[in-house]
């Protein structure tokens, strides 16, 4: 087995499996505008690399749904280098969220032909459970760059939250333009921003005490005084 005739510039470090990877993430990049994002175009990649039908089962056992997932996660490792140059603390909640997503958002547009076509194969409904882990992944990176550091049920319901908002924020910006999809974000932000100075100071737990304390009394009796 050979090793691939170029590397990506963006994987410099790593062993053979992991260049690999990149350099056939390098050809689905070109070749899926004509391709398309499928079988057929991940069988021309790996054959570009030299890689034979062995070697690509090997790689990616998933076939087209591992190259996405590949993709998904170069752009989030671009967004993380131009957020690193970002003093988050000099801003406010609201526009470390918004410069999170903008960045994230231009980091797949710099492959735009090719995240089209794989937006499309993940908006397919055998792969929408990779589609939403994805963006799940993507929410968890930015929210942690935000420098949100919550483990309680908080962690989940930001990381679901941006998630939602992702998801067509991303598919905006890949079909309608950077202007529809910032301002699709900003209205989607304004509203969670509502919705938090709405919920601030509500006692949200208390009908799930009040479960806990009626099965309580099921188990346990009544209490009375002695």
């Amino acid at each position: 087995m050979t090793d691939a005739p170029h590397l990506s510039n963006e994987t410099p470090g790593g062993d053979w499996g992991d260049r690999m990877e990149q350099s056939v993430l390098d050809a689905a990049v070109r070749l899926s505008p004509a391709l398309g994002w499928n079988s057929r175009m991940l069988r021309t990649a790996c054959a570009d690399n030299g890689l034979s039908l062995g070697d690509e089962e090997l790689l990616f056992p998933n076939g087209a749904r591992d190259l996405a997932a590949l993709l998904s996660r170069r752009h989030d490792d671009r967004t993380l280098a131009v957020l690193a140059q970002v003093d988050a603390k000099s801003l406010k909640m609201r526009e470390r969220i918004a410069r999170a997503v903008s960045a994230r958002m231009e980091a797949g547009a710099a492959d735009l032909e090719a995240t089209r076509r794989c937006a499309a194969f993940l908006a397919l409904p055998t792969n929408a459970d990779l589609g939403l882990k994805l963006a799940w992944e993507s929410a968890d990176h930015l929210w942690h760059w935000a420098g949100d550091t919550a483990t309680d049920w908080n962690h989940y319901s930001k990381r679901a939250i941006l998630s939602g908002i992702l998801i067509p924020a991303l598919t905006m910006r890949w079909f309608d333009g950077r202007d529809a999809a910032e301002t699709f974000v900003a209205a989607r932000i304004e509203n969670v921003m509502a919705f938090e100075k709405w919920k601030a100071g509500k006692d949200f737990d208390a009908p799930l005490r009040k479960v806990s304390e009626a099965l309580s009394r099921m188990r346990y009796g009544a209490k009375t005084d002695t």
